[in-house]
């Protein structure tokens, strides 16, 4: 089963140049969880698979420690994700910072990251 949060949107102070963490931008997150108890398809509890508002307040709380590189970002909440959700066996992520400072117009700049539980 996958369990997705799509286009969370934080703004934080990320980035290699001193500016990016006095000025911040707007970053757009998303996430899917690969999950293999289906227990919550039969039960109906939330206590039977991965809470999405908990997921949530991981990102949020990594997001907000400034990092040089998203690639950091993204490894921070990969390993947060997995240490505090045993069901997650997997986690793919991917950041976008909106307005990167290159020089040119774009869609935003990005890294993703697809991390598994070791076994």
């Amino acid at each position: 089963m996958l369990i997705a949060l799509h286009d969370i949107r934080i703004f934080a102070y990320h980035g290699v140049m001193p500016q990016e963490h006095v000025v911040g931008d707007w970053y757009t997150v998303n996430l899917q969880l690969t999950v293999s108890n289906e227990v919550s398809t039969q039960s109906d509890q939330i206590a039977d698979t991965v809470d999405y508002s908990k997921v949530f307040e991981v990102v949020k709380r990594e997001m907000l420690i400034p990092s040089k590189l998203m690639e950091h970002v993204c490894g921070r909440i990969t390993r947060a994700i997995l240490d505090q959700f045993p069901l997650v066996d997997a986690v793919s992520i991917t950041i976008i910072k909106q307005n990167p400072p290159i020089g040119a117009e774009c869609g935003g700049c990005g890294v993703e990251l697809t991390q598994r539980r070791q076994q």
